[in-house]
């Protein structure tokens, strides 16, 4: 009985000690499996936050791009922009355009909101007290034009914002960067409105220094915030720049207030810092759920379930080393697939800044070199179309590169008919597939531009080849249109002769030339082979694309 006692003593001495590892090893892997997908949900919503915020700074960029020679006292400015502004879909509260005024365009100011239908054109302070017109010495900004147009709206314009406690001085650091800058947050529209943050973008006339005035656009905060979904791990916050310790937080029917941070309270499980209007702003995150007290509870269950079961200790052991096993195993791959989805976002949000770059060049210098705008529309449309066309290749071949032969489609380039392609059909890197086809693009859109030799439509011939051994191979291409000359073909426009002679060759590591022959235009491009194919783009692709595999 004796050895009995001992035997079943020991048996239980092993059981507990084997359930208390075990629910150390629970409990410290609960903690890591909700650390690591509290971590992963706070990158993402962080990363959506700033694409958001980026967005709506680029609409601000492209707006104040799109005014040429302003006229400070003209009170509709924003007609020519509404399509262009509604067309980003980025929700604002109210646009509007605030000029610079001197004191002697005040009247002009004032008889131009009184034509445009502003219900009080009287030029005033932010708190509609009448300005003192008489004490001006330097110019005031004041707001002339709204979008949309509507009751509440359109009582604020005439209002001289310079000396508002929160937009002047946004509106003087715009002027002094020459950039977005953002305000802190104030109620929109009235005093119990909204609480929101104003985007102002400073507009320059051609060859000036200082700006005319400046486009703003108001944002509610609770949707840049994209807080907060019930269903998250996570409340999320936003640090309120003007004071240390105080929050804005939004509930669920989107409506924000502020508060102060408690000192007891436990602090913000993370923070991420985002970027809009040329500042720093602070995301704090908190956990809706205590990670802490839920690990405990899964290890107390687990050593219970250990002490009732010392009589099979040895059943026990070889279930939780097994269990063990596969738990790191599933960790090991659950971080390896996170880092790799981390790294995969990093190259898409790279890409993506990368084509609206390029989307934003095209937009700026099409509308700035166009002397027409039904013109530059036709221009803008076509870019535009070439530049999907080209995405949507890329996307069909999961960035792998594009055919060349595809960039020729009808839908791409305008006169694809009337074009004679030839050469090997190789396939070109995602960068150079996208120069290549705004390439081809200016190319086609101006081949019919002039009256032919002949009174035909020009007979257009592109022809590539791919000469030498590797890895020296070089890679010619040459536009030829005949049944034209200098006298009968428009000259390529400004954005054009960037795009020929300096944009695509750079980019494609080569050197171009274009000149006429007695009956034709040619166009003649050559670049290293290595940077037409780019392997090594190729070959990060790859690697982003192939599963990850589990930990050994």
């Amino acid at each position: 009985m004796v050895r009995l006692g001992f035997i079943i003593g020991f048996i239980a001495f092993i059981g507990v000690l084997l359930s208390g590892l075990a629910a150390f090893r629970v409990h410290d892997q609960e903690l890591t499996v909700d650390g690591i997908a509290l971590a992963r949900a706070i990158d993402i919503h962080a990363s959506l936050v700033q694409d958001r915020l980026t967005e709506r700074e680029l609409l601000a960029r492209v707006a104040s791009g799109l005014f040429r020679a302003p006229s400070v006292i003209k009170a509709n400015m924003l007609q020519p922009l509404r399509a262009s502004i509604y067309a980003f879909k980025t929700d604002f509260v109210v646009a509007s355009w605030v000029a610079r005024l001197k004191p002697n365009e005040l009247d002009a100011a004032r008889t131009e909101l009184l034509s445009a239908g502003f219900p009080n054109p009287t030029i005033r302070n932010y708190d509609d007290k009448p300005q003192d017109t008489r004490a001006l010495n330097q110019p005031i900004d004041v707001l002339m034009d709204v979008e949309p147009r509507n009751a509440e709206t359109m009582a604020s314009a005439g209002r001289a914002l310079d000396q508002h406690p929160i937009l002047g001085p946004m509106l003087t650091q715009a002027m002094i960067e020459g950039k977005p800058v953002a305000s802190d947050p104030l109620p929109l529209l009235r005093s119990n409105g909204p609480v929101g943050v104003v985007l102002a973008a400073p507009v320059l006339q051609e060859g000036a220094t200082q700006p005319a005035g400046f486009v703003t656009f108001s944002y509610e905060l609770a949707p840049l915030m994209l807080a907060n979904d019930d269903f998250s791990l996570f409340s999320v916050v936003l640090k309120d720049p003007r004071s240390p310790n105080g929050e804005l937080i939004a509930n669920d029917q989107g409506i924000v207030t502020a508060r102060t941070a408690s000192q007891e309270g436990p602090p913000p499980s993370m923070t991420r810092t985002v970027t809009f209007g040329g500042r720093d702003w602070q995301l704090g995150y908190y956990a809706k759920t205590n990670a802490v007290k839920r690990a405990e509870e899964t290890a107390a269950v687990v050593a219970a379930i250990g002490l009732a079961l010392t009589g099979i200790v040895c059943g026990l052991f070889g279930y939780v080393a097994y269990n063990n096993l596969r738990l790191s195993r599933e960790i090991q791959v659950r971080i390896g697939f996170e880092r790799r989805l981390t790294a995969v976002i990093d190259e898409l949000n790279h890409r993506v800044k990368n084509i609206l770059a390029v989307i934003q060049s095209i937009v700026t210098r099409t509308l700035r070199h166009g002397s027409d705008i039904d013109v530059a529309r036709e221009l803008l449309i076509g870019r535009i179309h070439a530049m999907s066309n080209v995405v949507s290749l890329l996307s069909e071949s999961q960035w792998q590169g594009v055919k060349l032969k595809g960039l020729f489609e009808a839908r791409a380039i305008p006169h694809a008919e009337r074009i004679a392609v030839s050469g090997p059909d190789i396939a070109v890197s995602a960068r150079a597939a996208q120069s290549l086809s705004l390439l081809f693009f200016e190319l086609a859109s101006h081949s019919d531009e002039g009256l032919s030799l002949v009174g035909k439509h020009p007979h257009i011939v592109a022809h590539w080849e791919v000469n030498g051994e590797d890895p020296d191979t070089i890679f010619h291409f040459r536009w030829e249109e005949f049944n034209t000359s200098a006298a009968t073909r428009r000259e390529d426009s400004d954005f054009g002769v960037i795009l020929l002679d300096r944009v695509a060759p750079e980019a494609l590591g080569g050197v171009s030339k274009r000149y006429f022959t007695d009956v034709s235009y040619v166009y003649e491009l050559t670049a290293p082979m290595e940077t037409v194919i780019d392997m090594t783009e190729r070959d990060r692709t790859e690697q982003f694309s192939a599963p990850p595999r589990a930990g050994r």
